[in-house]
Parts: C-alpha cells; sequence; structure tokens
C-alpha cells in the first residue's frame, strides 16, 4: 500500500490527472473496505487538487447520506433529485454545474461554493453514492475533470 503521493503541481490538468490516478490505484490495492477507500480517495484528491471540497455521498433508503470528505462541514441528507448530488444520482450521470447558483434547487450547504462536478459511484451496476467536489471558483470544472474523475471512481467498482 502506497502511504505518501508525489503531488504534480505543473503541467496541464490532464496531466495532474494522469501522475495522481496510478497512485490512487496503489492506494486502492489490496484494500476492501469501500469506506477506507472513499476516505483515501478524498483525501488524494484535496491534496492534489486544492478544491474547496471533495467528498462522498452514500445512498441510504430514498437519501444520500454524508460519507467520507475533505473540507469544511457539510450537509448530512440529501433527497434524490434535490440538488446536483440528487440530481446525479437520480438522472445517473456526471454533472458539472459552472455556477451553483444558475442550477435549480441548488443546495447551499456552503456559500463559499461556486461551481461543482458530481459524478455517479456505482457498485456492480447499481448507484451507491456520488462524488461531489465544489470550488469556490466559477467555471472551475469541465470535460477534463469529468473524463478522469469517471475513471477514478471506476476504480471504487470493486
Amino acid at each position: 500500500m502506497a502511504e505518501d503521493l508525489t503531488i504534480t503541481r505543473t503541467g496541464t490538468k490532464a496531466e495532474q490527472y494522469e501522475s495522481l490516478i496510478p497512485q490512487i490505484e496503489a492506494l486502492l490495492f489490496g484494500e476492501t473496505d469501500l469506506i477506507a477507500n472513499l476516505a483515501n480517495v478524498c483525501a488524494a484528491l484535496k491534496e492534489q487538487f486544492g478544491w474547496f471540497w471533495v467528498g462522498f455521498y452514500l445512498v441510504k433508503g430514498d437519501e444520500l447520506v454524508l460519507g467520507p470528505f475533505q473540507g469544511p462541514v457539510a450537509c448530512t441528507r440529501i433527497k434524490k433529485d434535490k440538488g446536483v448530488c440528487g440530481a446525479s444520482w437520480a438522472q445517473a450521470k456526471t454533472l458539472v454545474v459552472p455556477d451553483v447558483d444558475q442550477f435549480p434547487g441548488h443546495i447551499a450547504c456552503a456559500s463559499a461554493s461556486k461551481s461543482e462536478i458530481v459524478l455517479p459511484l456505482y457498485q456492480q451496476q447499481n448507484i451507491i453514492g456520488v462524488l461531489d467536489v465544489d470550488s469556490e471558483y466559477l467555471a472551475h470544472f469541465d470535460e477534463v475533470d469529468a473524463k478522469y474523475l469517471e475513471q477514478i471512481v471506476k476504480l471504487l467498482d470493486a
């Protein structure tokens, strides 16, 4: 198991992801505990990119419940189809939101959050949660983030 990350802040965003993904694979290798793996993925992403908030919400019944995260305190429960996280879950797709204030029904867990990307987390073809990443900057996330974060959440599908 890898215990340290080599953070690369030079190069393009894609190059930074390409440097980080094998390290995340090493963190996950041999570990079967989902919560431990989610926690390490959050820490790795937060350390590499310094985003405002990065974390997971897990499906529990008819709502998402806060799971491992890095950042300020967060909303604890989100109903399906509510906010960006609930919409990503309901629609089973990645949502990139350049301005959260323009997203219908946005849940303002932190007023400092300005843009967001949310990706469904699968286990054996069932959505078990979402990866939620927030930035304090408008239009911070794009198709590059979507592409590589989708690769990262696929690593968690065991």
